[in-house]
């Protein structure tokens, strides 16, 4: 058997008492297939004598997955913003037809620098570092309700201003919840079975982002900080019950804010109605357009640059509302192709994490599959609102819409998630990381 597929030593057979007999059972075995206990890549990799096997140290698929998506919004945030500048919100800024182009493909940049720095860091420095990055995001979402630090717009204080970009906290705050609930589950392990023990030191530190989350405010946010939790927590473990019953208490408070926000039952309201005269041109405005977008574009769409929903009709079409932009232009094809690529992707990033723990490396395991839930929740949730099936949401599509810092944050993760996988390639071929 060849060692570095196994990944342990073989012993030497040439000398000894024995090494006639281990001579003739290593030739049996060596005519088999030899398969590993997990795959590579999506695809089953096995080894015999005439083929050996060739591990790659990342996984391509899914790195082309990304840039394809990230390509992808980039055409579509130009053909998105193209107009803005005619609209009298942006004339006196005096901006160019390229300028939300130019500021997006810059944050593409420095995301991807940020990335190959997150790549080269080592899980167990990840792992070491993760309380201490949790109590960062939660000092910067407190900078950001500082008057004349926190940047306010439209009534939302959710921006830090750094110089060449907006940092909004929130999104680190996503990655955080990933790494820290990773680690606490994995410190947690032996008391998994017991509620207050386990589960509501966890909790508390939900409840403590999401007061500082919903005082910017960003329900949003939120929402997916809350489902990271819950689904680290699941995927770690923790008692069936005890999981449900986290849930029902999580929808019984969502529910409980909704109906204490008058101006969020009218979103409710108007989700549900949104071509009647009451909320046509109120809160049911943006929803209603999407859909006139999504409704024009048919099978194949009106063609690139060819949506007209985005002259000034649909509020935000660079950024909450791409897809309906792209539903337009290359029509139910397009949304299909986008869903697919999504599904892929999150289906590879909670495969990678199954990897990791079948190689008994449970804090790598429990990160990626908690980046593939908020990519994953995140992606749905937008995607739903665009298509009509959920209350409107101000969530982005991750790695396509308008954002330095939910690109920078979704590309770190999976920068942290390629590391995992590089990781579990390494271990596989007998090394050790």
């Amino acid at each position: 058997m060849n060692s570095a597929a196994a990944g342990t030593s073989t012993p030497d057979t040439r000398t000894g008492r024995f090494g006639g007999l281990f001579r003739r059972a290593r030739s049996g075995i060596d005519s088999l297939p030899v398969h590993l206990p997990v795959r590579l890549g999506g695809a089953g990799i096995s080894q015999t004598k005439a083929t050996p096997m060739r591990v790659l140290g990342f996984d391509q698929a899914l790195v082309w997955v990304t840039v394809a998506l990230l390509t992808w919004g980039l055409v579509m945030v130009y053909s998105a913003s193209i107009a803005l500048p005619d609209n009298p919100r942006f004339a006196r800024a005096g901006y160019s037809a390229s300028f939300f182009l130019t500021r997006h493909a810059a944050s593409v940049a420095f995301a991807f620098i940020a990335a190959l720095l997150a790549f080269q860091i080592p899980m167990k420095t990840w792992e070491r570092a993760a309380p201490w990055l949790f109590v960062a995001s939660l000092l910067l979402l407190v900078a950001v309700l500082i008057p004349h630090i926190g940047i306010n717009v439209n009534g939302a204080r959710r921006w830090l201003p750094m110089g060449f970009m907006r940092f909004q906290p929130s999104e680190l705050a996503k990655l955080a919840m990933v790494l820290y609930a990773a680690s606490y589950m994995v410190r947690k392990m032996e008391i998994k079975e017991r509620f207050f023990r386990a589960v509501l030191p966890m909790g508390i530190a939900v409840v403590v982002v999401g007061m500082l989350v919903m005082a910017e405010p960003d329900m949003g946010a939120f929402m997916v900080i809350a489902v990271i939790a819950m689904g680290i927590l699941f995927l770690g473990g923790v008692n069936a019950r005890m999981f449900f019953v986290i849930a029902a208490l999580v929808v019984v408070a969502f529910g409980t804010i909704v109906a204490s926000s008058p101006w969020r039952r009218e979103r409710i309201f108007a989700y549900l109605d949104p071509w009647s005269e009451e909320h046509a041109l109120g809160k049911g405005y943006q929803l209603s357009h999407s859909l006139i977008a999504i409704g024009r574009g048919e099978i194949f769409g009106v063609g690139l640059g060819g949506s007209v929903e985005k002259l000034h009709w649909l509020p935000e079409a660079h950024t909450d509302f791409l897809l309906a932009v792209i539903g337009e232009e290359f029509g139910l094809v397009g949304v299909l192709l986008i869903i697919g690529l999504f599904l892929w992707l999150t289906r590879r990033v909670m495969h990678i994490g199954r990897q990791a723990i079948a190689l008994d490396r449970v804090f790598s395991g429990l990160v990626a599959q908690g980046v593939g839930v908020w990519i994953g929740f995140q992606t749905f949730i937008n995607m739903g609102v665009n298509l009509g099936a959920l209350p409107t949401k101000g969530l982005t599509l991750p790695l396509m819409s308008f954002g330095g810092s939910a690109i920078l944050m979704n590309m770190v993760a999976l920068a942290i998630v390629l590391r995992i996988d590089y990781e579990n390639r390494v271990l596989m071929r007998g090394g050790r990381v």
